[in-house]
């Protein structure tokens, strides 16, 4: 129950958020489409926003969690120094990277986006956009940072909801300067140049008021380089080859989307945004919760607590991620067309940020695994497998995509990112069960085979049965046909569990999110 209570109440702030954040996309497509000028954004955006996975929601964060929950549980004021210590740190090493990033944006923008070098104007635009951009890195790092003491200080809801800051200003920003800046001779993107960066900001100011009232004011550490900072960054050491070898992959799927046809980056991207959803919401949210409860129970000695943790947040992902992966692979076409299809955003965009959308959607459930595992690793002290496992598992996916994308078209960048994290997620389960004695039935089991039968039920009854036609309906319409689609999964696939047997585990879920709704 406490894994389920503290992800709940992670889920309900990301749901608020990535609401948020659709309506930041919807806002975007409206106003700029799927077009040559949205892919110089993401472009953009891409180069700080890579070095996040290291600096920031990625390795550093499993790497502080472990060492915060130790030093916090032998007393308050070496938790607020390490806290410090890397604040400091953090701010120092991003600070660097981000005037290095403004220095060099011409250079990275050849490295990631050749194509553009082909249209002037385009790769000026994708310069200005990066140098703007470049403080974000600082900015979203440090509220990582915040986010992480908080959550191991058992506080999640606030810490969950501070992306939606990001998102608010990002639309604030869209909504009053697009105008203002088309009338002063500047192109509108930078608009959300602009909100990115600011929202960055605020993703890490909001937090600010919990920081001091859990007495951990700011100070000024004795030492930089403490014992457990240094631990920190000993354990992020190895991450550096896992994130070398991801932002290779990165860098080969951008070059191959941006050479492929115009608009294919902004495709995967509204794509990449809807299977975000859940992922935020369910994924992320069970992933940090479980590193919080499994790193107590394990620096505290208690392996059968840490263990029942682990099976908990496993047997919930899975639980909570399935009927998601239903809604997203069934019923593509008409997500993309409600939420995104007007403006500059045409029938044909919605047909391609489908098809990619289902590719991502079968990944769902592996994803889910793979952010509940990682974390886990770091907590054993065991970061090296991890990294190894996301080295394979890339290479597998760049192979892949060098092979196939020229010939099956931008679709199969979506298809390899799917398999690659099935990949990486079966090392890393069949690692976790050598090191741990967890046991064959631990991942497959009977509750796993209702949970599965269950999910079948709800796709053959959607595709077979429930298809209505809403294209050319009112938006009206389509928000009813869509939802009650939504619906029917919903209850087709808590109905079929608890007739199976489940009934406690549906009901516990149903009750603590309706609470928590409720309150806010």
């Amino acid at each position: 129950m406490s894994i389920i209570k503290s992800s709940l109440k992670m889920a309900v702030a990301t749901f608020f958020s990535r609401i948020l954040g659709l309506v930041r996309e919807q806002v975007m497509a409206a106003y700029f489409g799927a077009s040559g000028v949205t892919d110089a954004f993401l472009v953009a955006y891409r180069i700080p926003n890579l070095l996040r996975d290291l600096f920031a929601e990625g390795a550093f964060s499993s790497a502080f969690v472990p060492i915060f929950v130790e030093a916090n549980q032998e007393s308050k004021e070496k938790s607020r120094e390490l806290m410090w210590q890397l604040f400091w740190l953090l701010a120092m090493i991003t600070g660097t990277i981000c005037i290095g990033i403004m220095i060099f944006a011409p250079q990275l923008i050849s490295i990631f986006a050749p194509s553009f070098n082909q249209d002037p104007e385009k790769f000026q635009l994708t310069v200005n956009l990066t140098r703007i951009m470049a403080p974000f890195l600082a900015c979203v790092s440090l509220a990582a940072l915040f986010m992480g003491v908080l959550n191991s200080l058992k506080v999640f809801f606030i810490p969950a909801l501070a992306p939606a800051s990001y998102n608010v200003m990002s639309i604030l920003c869209m909504l009053t300067l697009s105008g203002v800046l088309s009338a002063n001779g500047y192109h509108p993107i930078y608009s959300l140049g602009i909100g990115a960066m600011l929202g960055g900001f605020m993703q890490a100011a909001v937090q600010v008021p919990l920081i001091y009232k859990y007495n951990l004011k700011p100070m000024w550490p004795k030492t930089f380089w403490g014992d457990r900072s240094k631990k920190v960054f000993k354990l992020l050491g190895p991450g550096l080859f896992g994130f070398a070898a991801t932002q290779l992959n990165i860098l080969v799927t951008t070059i191959l989307a941006t050479g492929t046809v115009i608009g294919a980056t902004s495709w995967l991207n509204y794509s990449f945004r809807l299977f975000q959803l859940p992922v935020g919401i369910l994924s992320v949210s069970i992933g940090n919760s479980n590193l919080v409860h499994f790193s107590e129970a394990w620096k505290k000695g208690d392996e059968k607590g840490a263990k029942d943790s682990l099976q908990s947040s496993y047997y919930l992902s899975f639980l909570t991620v399935m009927p998601a992966l239903v809604i997203l692979y069934c019923l593509s076409d008409e997500i993309v067309n409600l939420i995104f299809e007007r403006g500059r955003f045409d029938r044909q965009s919605t047909v391609n940020t489908a098809e990619a959308l289902r590719m991502y959607a079968l990944g769902l459930p592996f994803y889910g695994l793979y952010k509940i595992l990682v974390p886990t690793f770091y907590a054993l002290d065991r970061q090296k497998v991890p990294v190894l496992a996301s080295i394979f598992s890339i290479a597998f996916n760049i192979a892949f995509c060098l092979l196939l994308t020229p010939h099956f078209g931008f679709h199969m960048l979506a298809l390899g990112t799917t398999l690659s994290v099935f990949l990486n997620s079966c090392i890393l389960g069949w690692v976790l069960n050598k090191n741990l004695a967890l046991g064959t039935p631990f991942f497959f089991n009977r509750r796993m085979a209702k949970i599965v039968s269950a999910s079948a039920l709800a796709i053959f009854v959607i595709e077979v049965f429930v298809k209505p036609d809403i294209f050319g309906q009112t938006f009206m319409i389509k928000a009813l046909l869509v939802g009650a689609q939504i619906s029917l999964v919903v209850f087709l696939y808590g109905g079929t569990l608890m007739a199976l047997g489940e009934r406690a585990a549906v009901k516990a879920i149903f009750n603590k999110f309706s609470k928590k709704l409720s309150r806010k």
